[in-house]
């Protein structure tokens, strides 16, 4: 086995994605009353009743054959109409369409870094940044940890210093990972702090890789994009704003021509079935349609997000304000039997097994404190109401 692969073994991913089809596989619900609550997964689920009526789409002769490996023209003229609010001036040109937000990540980490050079990260984030920009590019993530104080909002001076200290200690940092709005904790960023962090990777000659999944879920803020200037490289898909994660759709835009290039090159081991993109550029075409389903995403995840935090200030359990996407970072520090990454495992354990509720530990993104954990809202009512309801049984055993 190469290095390489065992290093992808190790990742928390795997331990993440057992605990989710453990849970989805005795799943809580009507028939299973005793099945396990998963609020570990950040999977829409809040608008199949207005997407199931939309995806019956005849087969084409077209979409059984070879289709342009990195989106057809149609497609990709679709997503720009559809991203053109959020990323304003995106031209069809700049995008290529890949199997997936995964597949963005790990061909922008494989054009912009060589083996062993870095990406800094403002941590907590999103777990799977570890094998999706590291396990096949090479490189190497450089968490920059935000303050617990603050409620870990993004601090371009934290960043500043941390880039700073990379150069001194001669690691070769070329670009700087965000997710806005982020993930895990659910901050829809203020654009001012977002044209600092560009300034400081601008500063520094770092590129920015811009994670824009959830640029659509904002309901607490006002979401700015950083997409646009030639060395920011956003990532945008269908998994979460359209609830259409099994569809593995990802946009990745950018206006620098070689990692276009690049990015067109590497769509040759990561393309979407021609099938796939003629469902998604039909469904993608009704403008009309379309702007009604996304503010009405917005509202039904806004009002989830209101529901579960009432519950959870009920049952005593501490969480930061979230202003978009499907998380909740809850604070369960007072509930840990010590205050380190082991004591974490053993309420994490105790959570899973005893409550059989599936949420996740914070040092699964790279939270430096130990005690918080992410919980995914973004499900019915009534199955996120019974997952805290036994998550506060279990704090107070």
């Amino acid at each position: 086995m190469t290095s390489r692969a065992a290093k992808a073994l190790a990742a928390d991913v795997p331990v993440i994605a057992a605990a989710h089809f453990e849970a989805e596989a005795d799943k809580y619900g009507p028939d299973n009353p005793g099945g396990y609550v998963n609020l570990g997964t950040a999977d829409n689920r809040l608008v199949w009743d207005l997407l199931e009526p939309r995806l019956s789409v005849p087969v084409r002769r077209s979409d059984v054959h070879y289709g342009l490996l990195y989106g057809t023209p149609e497609l990709r003229a679709a997503l720009a109409s559809v991203l053109g609010p959020v990323w304003p001036g995106v031209d069809a040109e700049d995008l290529v369409v890949l199997s997936g937000a995964t597949a963005c990540l790990d061909v922008l980490a494989t054009a912009l870094c060589d083996p062993g050079e870095a990406i800094m990260v403002p941590a907590p984030y999103y777990a799977a940044f570890d094998t999706d920009l590291t396990a096949r590019s090479g490189a190497m993530l450089v968490p920059a940890p935000m303050s617990p104080d603050t409620g870990f909002a993004l601090d371009p001076a934290v960043l500043d210093q941390a880039l700073t200290t990379a150069r001194r200690d001669g690691v070769v940092v070329r670009a700087l990972a965000v997710t806005s709005p982020g993930n895990p904790v659910g901050q829809v960023h203020p654009a001012s702090v977002l044209r600092e962090v560009l300034a400081v990777a601008a500063a520094h000659s770092v590129d920015v890789i811009a994670d824009e999944i959830y640029a659509y879920s904002a309901f607490g803020g006002e979401f700015t994009s950083m997409v646009g200037a030639e060395h920011v490289h956003g990532i945008w898909g269908l998994a979460k704003d359209f609830g259409l994660s099994g569809f593995k759709v990802g946009v990745l835009h950018t206006r620098n021509p070689e990692v276009l290039a690049a990015a067109q090159a590497l769509a040759y081991f990561a393309p979407v079935s021609t099938h796939t993109q003629g469902l998604v550029t039909s469904l993608l075409s009704d403008t009309e349609w379309v702007g009604g389903f996304l503010a009405e995403n917005r509202r039904r995840l806004g009002e989830s997000a209101a529901t579960t935090t009432k519950l959870l200030a009920a049952g005593g359990i501490g969480y930061v304000e979230p202003g978009g996407g499907f998380s909740l970072w809850v604070d369960l520090r007072p509930y840990l039997p010590e205050p380190t990454a082991a004591g974490e495992h053993v309420l994490w354990q105790r959570i899973l097994r005893t409550g059989r509720v599936n949420i996740l530990p914070g040092t699964a993104f790279a939270c430096a404190e130990p005690g918080w954990f992410r919980l995914c809202h973004a499900t019915d009512a009534e199955t996120v109401a019974a997952g805290v309801a036994r998550l506060v049984e279990v704090l107070a055993a």
